[in-house]
């Protein structure tokens, strides 16, 4: 993970652009808070090396090197591809505080992060599919 730090470019669209944009999941997920049910969304057992990026706006997230097998049925990381790349709010939802992650460029809901996962951050990023486009390292080095 680097450390690196610059300003992000904001990406703002009204809700009809984003809905012309996405698919109607993606939407509920990304740009309403929804959750895709656990074992359900792309990715959660997504195995290639490679990376991920919002839905939305495109911004890189995270990396196949920090995902790890959480066994919740989304895909987990234990951190962003930089610290900035994410934006944590509370969350007081469903009658239990939570720290929601959004994209820190378009603020789109990914899902939520725990303190719950490995080394070296004891950090879960547990991440909707929906919110996330995968593209696979080449295979070709």
């Amino acid at each position: 993970m680097s450390t690196t730090t610059r300003p992000r470019a904001r990406v703002t669209k009204s809700e009809e652009e984003w809905r012309r944009q996405l698919t109607p999941e993606q939407f509920y997920v990304t740009r309403q808070h929804g959750t895709e049910r656990p074992f359900t969304g792309p990715f959660w057992d997504e195995k290639r090396e490679g990376r991920y990026t919002c839905v939305c706006c495109g911004a890189p997230l995270f990396t196949s090197d920090a995902k790890f097998e959480s066994g919740t049925g989304w895909p987990s990381f234990w951190a962003p591809v930089e610290a900035d790349t994410v934006s944590a709010h509370d969350d007081r939802s469903w009658f239990v505080r939570r720290t929601e992650v959004r994209c820190a460029a378009c603020a789109a809901h990914l899902g939520h992060v725990f303190p719950d996962g490995p080394k070296p951050t004891g950090q879960r990023y547990c991440i909707n599919g929906t919110a996330l486009a995968f593209t696979p390292e080449s295979s070709e080095k």
